[in-house]
């Protein structure tokens, strides 16, 4: 069964999917398992990525990317989290907040950061989450004081994937006290071997154990104003455009893993016997693969058109978070039929099945829980 075809894609697309699907069948599937088991961090992987342009790619041509758009990191993005999502989730976080560096940085800024990320000679992370502060983009307290021509960070940030690994972290922080709660924070690019600056691995999580998250502490951490991205209290604003690209991207992550669920599903009931006849011959069965096929389906055309608005910038917010809960909520649909098409054998980890059934809960709750996300589809209908 295919089902990540290419004809929904357009043309322009296609040779970068083709790319990453060849790239997941040699380096990402093989060692899916291993990865899950030892929950390390891949860094030959990643390595492997970063030669094979596949990694940090939607950087610009003149920063040394090969400047991807939207559509395309769709693409890539349903392929790698096919394969594994853990791993896939490294690949991508490598580059994650730099698109706010090329978007509103300055000139200088994207020579001294976004080169070296392009070139696969560093890699980044987004501090925004706080332990108390999940979806709440408002309502973090991590706080930045201007001190002569330094600013003064203090504060937590949590689930923030490469705060250990990564060369330098964008970070969300308030820089004001005013009423307006949508105008008092600002992004602030802080290099993590800076004075001040601990991270440290969060407990192990129970799915896409291949990607490391951490626990930032800021302790009177000092970074001179030109690291300031953008503009003062206008990072609200920032992230808020920057996740509609990331909801879009994070559709494609549902995507790979309702696939993954999909094939795993249907393999075994082709194959296993139950009652004197294999168990894809049951009306009930046949029933729950024609539901994983038609949501998945739907799933796939409403993520492919809302990239497309969003490339395009029509109601980028809306589209955004519909393809985001349609397509992690029909990843999750599919896991669990798929659990229980497998019966008892679903329990055992080194089922790929497995793997997928707990990775599917972790999309729906990040890049903004899916109630968040139907906050905005309401309001922006």
């Amino acid at each position: 069964m295919e089902l990540l075809t290419e004809d929904i894609i357009p043309e322009y697309a296609r040779e970068v999917k083709a790319e990453a699907r060849e790239f997941a069948d040699e380096y990402i599937a093989p060692n899916a398992e291993e990865c899950f088991r030892k929950g390390e961090y891949p860094w030959e992987i990643l390595e492997a990525g970063q030669d094979a342009g596949l990694v940090a790619q939607d950087i610009p041509e003149e920063l040394g990317g090969r400047g991807l758009d939207i559509v395309e990191m769709l693409a890539i993005a349903e392929e790698f989290y096919k394969a594994d999502a853990g791993i896939a989730l490294t690949l991508q976080l490598a580059s994650f907040g730099a698109e706010m560096i090329y978007e509103y940085g300055s000139e200088e800024q994207k020579e001294e950061y976004l080169k070296p990320v392009a070139a696969g000679d560093q890699i980044t992370g987004l501090a925004v989450s706080e332990p108390d502060t999940g979806s709440d983009l408002a309502g973090m307290t991590t706080t930045a004081e201007k001190d002569g021509d330094e600013y003064v960070i203090n504060g937590e940030k949590y689930w923030i994937g490469n705060g250990v690994e990564a060369d330098w972290v964008t970070v969300f922080v308030r820089t004001s006290e005013e009423n307006d709660r949508y105008s008092n924070h600002s992004m602030i690019i802080v290099p993590t071997d800076a004075d001040g600056y601990e991270a440290e691995h969060i407990p192990e999580k129970m799915g896409m154990r291949a990607s490391k998250q951490a626990h930032i502490t800021f302790k009177d951490v000092r970074v001179p104003e030109e690291n300031l991205v953008g503009y003062e209290n206008g990072g609200f604003l920032m992230l808020a455009e920057f996740f509609n690209h990331g909801r879009i991207v994070v559709g494609g992550h549902g995507l790979g893993m309702a696939a993954a669920a999909i094939e795993e599903a249907w393999e075994f009931v082709h194959e296993r016997e139950a009652f004197g006849r294999n168990v894809n011959e049951f009306q009930a069965v046949q029933h729950g693969l024609a539901d994983m096929r038609l949501e998945f389906e739907a799933a796939r055309a409403l993520n492919y058109r809302a990239a497309k608005k969003v490339r395009d910038g029509e109601n980028a917010g809306l589209w955004a978070a519909m393809a985001k809960t349609k397509s992690t909520e029909t990843a999750t649909m599919c896991a669990e039929q798929g659990m229980q098409f497998h019966g008892g054998r679903s329990i055992f980890t080194d089922r790929r099945i497995a793997r997928v059934y707990r990775d599917v809960r972790i999309p729906v709750i990040y890049e903004g829980a899916n109630e968040v996300q139907r906050n905005l589809i309401y309001r922006q209908s």
